[in-house]
């Protein structure tokens, strides 16, 4: 009898418990939904997001890349003065309004977007290895970055072209003014890109 109802006193209070346990649950998903369409939340670009969800952002952003680039195989010939060459005229037309260019330190884009594009003239400040950092090259700029103003790249440039400007990337930092302007330069014969 006294084990009947010590079991039926640890029943009663497992199912308070979890009754507990899934109110607290409603009212968190209840206080989110309210949040979310209440419009208090300040989304203009012109406001930095509050510490917790930068860092939130942040490291889903690194983490979700990180995963996916580490699957891409880079080309055993990616340093070769071909891509180089094919990659910087790309770089030109396509990323240096946000990216930067060795005589550029902001434009009207960089001013205005939040969070600021990194500025791929410099050595990046992440602690990868040169296959981690060609992979996630490569994979951001085949297919962006939602809600960043990264765009994905894929649509009407194959891997050959994007491996081309990864080679670019590689060597941006270490060209002065009058070497970009060299390896920058489209030629006559070659077709501007479209956008």
């Amino acid at each position: 009898m006294i084990t009947n109802n010590r079991e039926l006193t640890m029943q009663s209070h497992f199912t308070y418990f979890i009754k507990a346990l899934l109110f607290l649950i409603l009212a968190a998903v209840l206080a989110v939904f309210i949040f979310i369409y209440s419009g208090l939340y300040q989304i203009g670009a012109d406001v930095p997001h509050n510490k917790g969800t930068f860092w939130l952002l942040e490291t889903l952003r690194e983490r979700s890349v990180a995963k996916a680039a580490a699957k891409v195989h880079v080309p055993d010939d990616l340093s070769s003065p071909a891509r180089l060459l094919r990659g910087g005229p790309d770089y030109n037309e396509m990323c240096v309004s946000c990216h930067l260019s060795p005589f550029t330190s902001e434009t009207d884009f960089t001013k205005g977007l939040y969070p600021s594009p990194p500025d791929l003239t410099k050595i990046s400040s992440q602690k990868l290895n040169e296959k981690q950092r060609d992979q996630r090259r490569f994979w951001i700029i085949k297919h962006g970055i939602k809600a960043s103003a990264m765009p994905s790249w894929a649509p009407g440039h194959d891997d050959q072209r994007i491996w081309d400007i990864v080679a670019f990337l590689k060597k941006l930092p270490e060209l002065s003014p009058e070497q970009y302007q060299i390896l920058t330069a489209r030629g006559s014969e070659e077709s501007p890109h479209s956008h």
